[in-house]
């Protein structure tokens, strides 16, 4: 059983930066992770994915300005969210694929606002 705690998420003003993370119980170096978020009265989405084989991928509406790491030693992994816009503000979710099986955190809101 994999388990995934969020945190990092808040209030912060338009222009800001966050670090959300995400600790699991473990990590393996195949796990394929990513971050994705809902607001409210929409579907969940993703924004950034880190597969287990080559490169990161993000959703167009955070290129260049979110950036997503891990540390397998740590068991960690951590969305970096700069230049952050009202349009952010949603419930984050961290998202762990193992051997075809997805395991979700319980989620961190981030809220952009002034």
């Amino acid at each position: 059983q994999v388990q995934l705690v969020e945190s990092g998420g808040g209030l912060v003003q338009p222009g800001g930066s966050l670090r959300l993370s995400c600790a699991a119980s473990r990590i393996f170096s195949l796990d394929a992770m990513g971050w994705y978020r809902q607001a409210p009265g929409k579907q969940r989405e993703l924004v950034a994915a880190m597969p287990s084989r080559g490169s990161t991928n993000y959703a167009d509406s955070v290129k260049g300005r979110f950036t997503i790491s891990r540390d397998n030693a740590k068991n960690t992994m951590y969305l970096q969210m700069n230049s952050l816009k009202p349009e952010d503000t949603a419930v984050y979710y961290c998202n762990l694929r193992r051997l075809g099986n997805d395991y979700w955190g319980q989620g961190t809101q981030v809220t952009v606002s002034s």
